[in-house]
């Protein structure tokens, strides 16, 4: 395992469930009318060009299947991929590598297209910000996805709703910000505390409750660049900005020049069309 995997836990978890969905109760009908005995080999080959991941979760797709399969990986996830390129191979049961084509490309094409979706944030980004993903992700695949943002260039954000304290508008509905970050502090000391902010005035009660982080949310890029200028001109030491909310590739660069430290998007988890990948097989 490497540090750009998803827990191998949460993989194995989630593969099984995807196999399960995909063989139904009967198991795989049409792969039963192969010869026992015959024998393949597939590789895995890109059709688009891109980033690499989900190799985890292809791995332990023929593992759950047949551990008989070998499987060899030519590359790790975070790899830049041009058409044509060789990913990796499985070689074994004829019967086995076909049973388990589509969940494992349906994993390799739809976490590779959230890399390279995030690398594509990550260039136009360039590096004066890191680009963050959000917890719009697809429901039990947030730690894969996760993972593919991480080979994408891309940094997480809160995993789950237990990381830390991000104070949102509807939680501002019920309460003020001095209040929300006080009694943060006072539930969960230690933890990290964010505040929503969505014009300038609640971007200076956020600094005066001495939150750790300032989320600035649907703001123009010169609406950014004025509150950090004032965030920054203060007299407490500099508080950490990000900003959110109508963040595109078209614009991520704009956002990254007004001196944010941190841009966070859903579109790189929840938009990320799926990359072309195929298993082209051969008999041996």
């Amino acid at each position: 395992m490497n540090d750009l995997d998803p827990p191998a836990r949460l993989v194995t978890e989630a593969v099984a469930r995807a196999l399960a969905e995909d063989l139904g109760q009967l198991g795989d009908l049409t792969a039963a009318l192969l010869g026992e005995d015959a024998r393949a080999v597939g590789d895995f080959v890109a059709r688009a060009p891109g980033v690499l991941a989900g190799t985890a979760c292809a791995r332990e797709t023929y593992a759950q299947l047949d551990s008989a399969l070998d499987v060899e990986w030519c590359l790790r996830d975070g790899a830049t991929l041009e058409v044509g390129t060789v990913i990796g191979r499985v070689e074994g049961s004829l019967r086995s590598l076909s049973s388990g084509e589509r969940t494992a490309l349906n994993f390799l094409c739809h976490l590779s297209g959230v890399a390279t979706l995030t690398r594509r944030f990550v260039d136009a980004a360039g590096d004066r910000v890191r680009v963050l993903d959000t917890r719009k992700t697809l429901p039990g695949l947030r730690a894969l996805e996760k993972a593919a943002v991480r080979a994408g260039g891309g940094t997480n954000h809160r995993g789950s709703l237990s990381d830390m304290v991000l104070v949102k508008d509807n939680h501002l509905v019920a309460t003020g910000v001095a209040d929300a970050v006080l009694r943060a502090r006072e539930m969960w000391p230690g933890r990290g505390v964010e505040v929503e902010c969505t014009h300038p005035a609640q971007v200076l009660e956020a600094i005066e409750a001495g939150v750790d982080l300032v989320m600035l949310d649907n703001m123009t890029p010169e609406e950014v660049a004025d509150c950090v200028q004032m965030i920054r001109s203060g007299s407490r030491p500099p508080t950490p900005v990000e900003v959110s909310g109508g963040v595109t590739l078209a614009n991520v660069g704009s956002y990254a020049g007004t001196g944010a430290d941190l841009i966070s998007t859903s579109a790189i988890t929840q938009s990320a069309p799926a990359l072309d990948i195929a298993l082209d097989v051969l008999i041996r």
